[in-house]
């Protein structure tokens, strides 16, 4: 199933997603487990369009035993505070970057490295494979339960409201929104960049204030949250691919009878592979949208980036904060050589 973002929002209308505080779908009685998935997305937007779908179908095939409420739009907190209460049990899902969740999970970050992935191509046999399992690994030795298929996010462009990123030297002294995470303020930092960590809940303030100078997103999340009326360029530097993990509260998952744990993980991995297609669809679909929002598109040369970073050794950094074992796993997955 193939929709644009027209159809994703008469979607949202049509269920009802958008005129309630929160996505639920209510079994004629009560349900044996209730639980909560929070996310910083909006209700438009291919992850709670989908996850919405999950919902229904893990309350029919449960036959009304579990019930998942679904939270978007950070209604329950930022990022950081739902990485805190997911790990407490405050709530028992929730999605999440893995650059932000190396937070917690340093390693987690490995997919993340500045332009490892050259396309979608190579993002999805790694992610599905020997790399993603990998990470799946670290993140269960933190003490959280993550299902299979990580979901998309998109590769990464630069906005501003000074002016076109045209070369790295146009990142110098710019002051960018990153979110919380290492690996972010690291890399812009070695473009000479102030990188400032703004939890995404707060972002549009930011740049609507002059906090920032611009922030760094997929095209998607420029039109779910409309950033366009805040920042005037976009550049199409595809510094980075993003995900989002759906990670779980041991506790609670421990508390499902093995039956439930299979329709609750079975139907997450398959709308996380329809979320895929939804995300990169709309990304490739989106430009000439914000186009007609003001916004005015370049596409810079990536070459001297990624010169740029191996000469201020971010390559050399990163490799020797993750550890020659997990580089190896990302340089095999990527298919080429990193700095």
């Amino acid at each position: 199933m193939r929709m644009n973002r027209r159809q994703f929002v008469v979607g949202a209308v049509a269920t009802g997603a958008v005129t309630s505080f929160a996505i639920r779908t209510r079994p004629a009685h009560a349900a044996e487990f209730t639980y909560k998935f929070a996310n910083n997305q909006a209700l438009t937007h291919p992850t709670n369009v989908r996850a919405q779908e999950a919902a229904r179908k893990m309350q029919e095939e449960s036959g009304g035993r579990f019930e998942l409420q679904i939270f978007p739009s950070s209604q329950l907190g930022a990022d950081t505070d739902m990485l805190s209460q997911v790990r407490s049990g405050g709530v028992e899902f929730f999605s999440l970057s893995p650059l932000i969740l190396s937070t917690l999970v340093p390693n987690a970050a490995l997919s993340g490295i500045g332009f490892a992935f050259p396309n979608y191509d190579a993002v999805w046999p790694a992610m599905d494979g020997e790399l993603g399992t990998y990470v799946r690994g670290q993140i269960a030795e933190r003490g959280l339960v993550t299902m299979d298929k990580i979901w998309d996010n998109g590769f990464r462009q630069i906005t501003s409201s000074k002016g076109p990123i045209n070369t790295p030297a146009d990142l110098e002294g710019f002051k960018i929104r990153v979110p919380v995470s290492p690996l972010w303020t690291s890399m812009f930092s070695a473009f000479g960049s102030a990188p400032t960590s703004i939890n995404f809940a707060e972002t549009y303030a930011a740049l609507q204030t002059g906090v920032v100078d611009g922030q760094e997103n997929p095209l998607a999340i420029l039109t779910t949250h409309k950033v366009y009326e805040v920042q005037k360029y976009c550049s199409t530097t595809n510094h980075m691919w993003d995900g989002f993990w759906i990670l779980g509260n041991r506790r609670a998952w421990q508390s499902l009878p093995d039956e439930l744990k299979e329709i609750v993980a079975k139907n997450f991995n398959a709308a996380g592979e329809q979320q895929r297609q939804d995300v990169m669809e709309l990304n490739a679909g989106l430009r000439g949208d914000l186009e007609g929002h003001g916004m005015v598109f370049n596409e810079p040369d990536t070459a001297p980036f990624q010169a740029k970073l191996n000469e201020a050794g971010f390559y050399a950094e990163w490799k020797g904060k993750f550890g020659e074992d997990a580089w190896a796993i990302l340089e095999k997955a990527v298919g080429k050589d990193l700095g």
